[in-house]
């Protein structure tokens, strides 16, 4: 079992070479992901980056998200999208990789959240706790 915490501006350090090397899937949850087109460097958009060149390479990408634009935005590259219709909102911040390593925390996939929040997420690597955070996943996807 590996855990690893991510502490602010580590995220995408830490986060994109996991999403670099799925082989299969990537499921993830977040209540607010932004994509910033017009500024290539910036480590959300290397980020979002990332999740394009799996996609592009066949591994299944599936999301939930709460925003309109990014939800247009990730259909438009092939990335499989739903925004639930629930009552509250949806505030999750979790990414399952290839079905093993699982990543939650406070962070959202934002400028912000990436380099002046203080925020903290772990990465998990337990076959003990990754079937509750895939059903946890299903039951909100279907």
């Amino acid at each position: 079992m590996i855990n690893e915490i991510i502490i602010g501006k580590q995220f995408p350090i830490k986060v994109i070479p996991l999403i670099d090397s799925a082989k299969n899937s990537i499921k993830t949850i977040v209540f607010d992901w932004r994509w910033y087109e017009n500024d290539p460097g910036n480590s959300v958009q290397l980020f979002n980056q990332a999740i394009v060149r799996a996609q592009k390479r066949g591994v299944t990408v599936q999301a939930i998200i709460s925003n309109d634009e990014i939800l247009s935005k990730l259909k438009s590259v092939g990335v499989a999208v739903k925004k639930l219709n629930v009552a509250g909102i949806v505030h999750v911040k979790l990414m399952i990789i290839d079905d093993s390593v699982v990543i939650v925390g406070s962070h959202n996939y934002t400028n912000n959240a990436f380099t002046i929040n203080q925020e903290l997420s772990v990465i998990l690597n337990s076959p003990d706790c990754f079937l509750d955070f895939d059903n946890f996943f299903k039951t909100l996807w279907q």
